[in-house]
């Protein structure tokens, strides 16, 4: 077992490496100039000497390869620069939302597994039956209903019918649960449905596969109870894939969720990536967009020690 998580700690390293370089090239080869745009925004002339002054001070009139060095160093002391927009450090631009995103996802995802495991299970179960036509229905209506609208309604029923609003600013869980709860609740409520959604058919599909396998026939003919059965045997294998959408599910709310962010006026990693990328923010840009592989590569790590844990033969593979 230990063997296997430092195989698989091992590439977190290089991975985050290569991520780091490649983002880099894509966002100087972006159309656009962050020195023009902050200066001629309002429409004002701008002499090419201010300009050009404004291009050295950001470190924009280095060649190439000084550009790619100088950040290559800063990750070595795990300072993502400044913002070119705002002139603040980029950990602190998004450390304050950071908390905010990675809450929600939590959140979610908590949501999306109370409701997935439990219905999954009872469909493969009830094969054909009602309950399995009503958890069917759940997902589909949960694949079919975009995160963002579902949360248009929770917000015009809560006015409607409680004359209830979310809170509009973001206050942490340990200053006030209460405050942050009635704020995070909602959009947690809206974007875990559909995640669930997602995971209810896949732990579906994969344990009514894992039902037709022989060892599941031999511990039926050997007289064991179904609870034992299915909690033991099935359910333990079957949850392989549905980790595994789990996982990248969860990394992708950290910093995929900018509609609903606009809809619940949270101001979360999504919607700062929105604005970053209007501004040709690179060094916040390229900050967001390590802060979101790294939540993809740890979600992968744990999803792999998962593996092992459910099926202790991976270790050995």
């Amino acid at each position: 077992m230990s063997r296997y998580i430092l195989t698989r700690a091992s590439l977190i390293l290089p991975t985050m490496l290569a991520v780091a370089v490649l983002i880099f090239l894509l966002m100087r080869v972006v159309p656009g100039d962050i020195v023009e745009l902050r200066l001629v925004l309002g429409g004002s002339y701008v002499t090419p000497g201010v300009i050009a002054a404004e291009r050295s001070r950001l470190g924009l009139d280095k060649p190439l390869w000084n550009q790619f060095l100088d950040y290559l160093a800063g990750l070595a002391r795990l300072d993502l620069g400044l913002s070119m927009w705002s002139g603040a450090p980029v950990a602190h631009e998004i450390g304050l939302r950071l908390a905010l995103s990675l809450q929600l996802a939590i959140m979610a995802t908590l949501i999306a597994v109370a409701l997935a495991i439990p219905l999954g299970t009872l469909a493969a179960v009830y094969r054909g039956r009602w309950i399995d036509q009503a958890v069917q229905l759940f997902s589909v209506a949960g694949l079919s209903i975009p995160s963002f609208w579902l949360g248009i309604l929770l917000i015009l029923f809560l006015l409607t019918y409680f004359n209830y609003l979310p809170p509009l600013i973001f206050t942490p869980l340990l200053v006030d649960p209460k405050a942050n709860l009635a704020q995070l609740i909602w959009p947690a409520l809206a974007v875990g449905y559909r995640y669930s959604a997602v995971a209810t058919r896949m732990t579906r599909s994969a344990l009514l596969e894992v039902l037709r396998e022989d060892y599941v026939r031999t511990a039926w003919a050997k007289g064991l109870g179904r609870t034992v059965i299915i909690r033991r045997h099935a359910l333990r294998n079957a949850l392989l894939p549905v980790v595994t959408v789990i996982g990248l599910e969860f990394a992708f709310l950290i910093g995929g969720l900018v509609v609903t962010e606009q809809v619940f006026n949270l101001n979360g990693v999504g919607k700062l990536t929105v604005e970053a990328i209007a501004q040709r923010d690179y060094t916040l840009i390229q900050g967001l967009m390590l802060v979101v592989a790294a939540g993809y590569i740890l979600a992968n790590f744990v999803v792999d020690i998962l593996y092992a844990w459910l099926d202790p033969r991976i270790t050995y593979g």
